[in-house]
């Protein structure tokens, strides 16, 4: 069983868990960079991170990069861009997809307080098309040098600090503990109880 200490630090962080902010990782290649997001996800806050990949599974993970930030995150695999986009429309979220196009919406124009979900997309390709299609919007980076675009995980961590920075300003990283909070505390709690008895075989 875990320590006191130990469930309180879970408990402390699940205080703190934005569910209804997520991140889509679209066809990302790079174990490094796949790895980044993941950290960086678990580093301000998220719950969930979504896995988009048609037509090859995620790239292995880096524990090193991600910081073992994997096992406190909910991971959702799809393989269908239209059911991925249904299924955050579903729980009330509003779909940002990164995109260079004209018509793109300056990151910090977007209201982070709002159920919302970013895609970040492929090193090379960007977002999938069938992902721009469906997505409410789409936002962008402005760049100020000769580069066209951030690497993916830099990205991620420039979009996710302004939804911090805005969040973090409405005070919504103390909400009320409910169900789903000591649903996933329950989770880990019995991971960690598991854990346990495997080292002691």
């Amino acid at each position: 069983m875990p320590t006191e200490r130990r469930i309180q630090r879970m408990r402390e962080i699940l205080a703190r868990r934005q569910f209804d902010l997520q991140v889509v990782v679209d066809h990302v290649r790079d174990p490094h960079n796949a790895s980044a997001i993941l950290r960086t996800s678990d580093g301000l806050g998220l719950a969930t991170v979504n896995l988009l990949y048609e037509d090859h599974a995620f790239p292995e993970v880096s524990e090193g990069v991600a910081g073992y930030a994997r096992k406190w995150l909910t991971l959702r695999e799809f393989s269908d861009a239209a059911v991925l986009v249904d299924t955050l429309r579903a729980e009330g979220m509003r779909v940002y997809a990164t995109d260079l196009a004209p018509d793109s919406l300056d990151y910090r124009e977007v209201d982070w307080t709002q159920p919302s979900a970013v895609v970040f997309g492929n090193e090379h390709r960007g977002c999938s098309p069938q992902v721009i299609e469906r997505a409410d919007a789409s936002i962008l980076i402005p760049m100020q040098g000769m580069a066209q675009s951030f690497n993916v995980s830099v990205s991620a961590g420039i979009v996710l600090s302004e939804a911090f920075r805005q969040r973090s300003a409405a005070g919504m990283f103390a909400p009320p503990w409910d169900e789903e909070r000591q649903a996933v505390l329950d989770e880990w709690i019995a991971r960690e109880v598991r854990r346990e008895r495997r080292e002691q075989q």
